[in-house]
């Protein structure tokens, strides 16, 4: 049986140093996830894997667990004895990171190790600038490059203007156009498709990432047509990694109904507000109503829509206040509420106070 070349897949000097420091375990690359238990790519080939019972104990959060993408250390190559165990993570250069679904606040890793993510978004009922500022949000804080991906062309009846409207907030990333029903709709994303480089394609559900991929690898996976109501049907019902014919790597993965910011880069997916940020005339202006505020004068000269402020001060808001405790946040509130009569320290006498009272 010939080796899979790990290399191909995209194991670099880096990872092969790193799995080096932990004796001779076999790695692997994650390329499917079924709740409890992973599909990973070795040398040998595929096996099915989960995770040892040590590195379930020592996980503190869901994003510490084996996600699509990731390289792992394994006990062996084989299933002969049962499924092959986990044991080790290796650290990722680069991951997709959102809030879990749901009311906790854990995060979760959607695909990991990838140089490329496609922002896909359909032209027609499911455009919305919105929700596309935090895609690109989460995506520049990935450490891969976002490419936004404007599918379905063939539906919209204004393509330029739509076009316009994305580039407008899209600044920095590259933008392409396709159409499912074009031939060739899908070669303009070839050249960001190397041997052994890592692709995510990244959106709502029913935009036609899995229809992409199916050109792309010339396999037809499952897809669906539209609804009566012009939306996609959900296929793709879970994280995969596939390779296509040039070598290449891809992870298609199940639509996002929710988009919670766990990190995101807000100087880089609102870089037009933090460069008028920079001009105005106080340091720490919340671009609300202080005099001199550069931003709130190019909404006023129209040069920056009104919509856009009220998107970046709710995300910024998301993302400041992501990761701390309720105290944390508490003592946040109380702060900016005494801002003008003792700030911080005000606001920790005014809490530890209320505290003794309680007590």
């Amino acid at each position: 049986m010939s080796k899979i070349n790990l290399q191909t897949l995209g194991f670099s000097a880096k990872f092969a140093e790193e799995a080096a420091s932990f004796g001779c375990f076999p790695v692997g690359r994650v390329s499917a996830q079924y709740k409890d238990l992973y599909r990973v790519i070795t040398e040998t080939g595929e096996v099915l894997a989960e995770v040892s019972g040590k590195l379930r104990f020592n996980a503190a959060a869901l994003s510490d667990f084996p996600a699509v993408g990731d390289f792992v250390l394994l006990d062996r190559t084989d299933t002969v004895e049962g499924r092959a165990i986990i044991h080790h993570v290796l650290r990722r250069k680069s991951a997709f990171i959102r809030k879990a679904a749901g009311t906790g606040n854990s995060e979760q890793v959607v695909a990991s190790n990838i140089d490329t993510v496609f922002i896909c978004m359909s032209l027609n009922s499911d455009f919305n600038l919105r929700r596309l500022e935090r895609y690109l949000a989460i995506s520049w804080s990935s450490g891969a490059l976002p490419i936004v991906t404007l599918t379905k062309a063939d539906l919209c009846d204004d393509v330029a203007a739509k076009t316009a409207a994305a580039e407008s907030i899209a600044i920095g990333a590259e933008m392409l156009v396709t159409s499912s029903l074009a031939d060739a709709g899908h070669e303009q994303i070839l050249p960001y498709l190397k041997c052994g480089s890592t692709a995510a394609f990244i959106g709502s559900s029913g935009v036609g990432k899995s229809t992409l991929i199916n050109r792309l690898a010339g396999t037809e996976f499952a897809t669906n047509g539209l609804r009566n109501d012009d939306k996609g049907r959900h296929t793709t019902t879970r994280r995969e990694l596939i390779t296509l014919t040039n070598g290449a790597l891809v992870i298609d993965t199940p639509g996002m109904r929710e988009l919670g910011l766990e990190t995101a880069d807000l100087s880089k997916s609102f870089a037009d507000i933090d460069e008028l940020s920079q001009q105005c005339r106080f340091r720490d202006c919340t671009h609300t109503h202080e005099t001199g505020c550069a931003v709130q004068q190019a909404i006023t000269d129209g040069i920056l829509a009104a919509d856009r402020l009220a998107s970046y001060q709710k995300l910024q808001k998301e993302v400041r206040y992501e990761g701390l405790d309720s105290k944390q946040i508490e003592l946040e509130k109380f702060s900016t509420m005494f801002k003008d009569i003792g700030g911080m320290k005000k606001a920790r006498k005014f809490l530890h106070d209320n505290d003794k009272r309680r007590r």
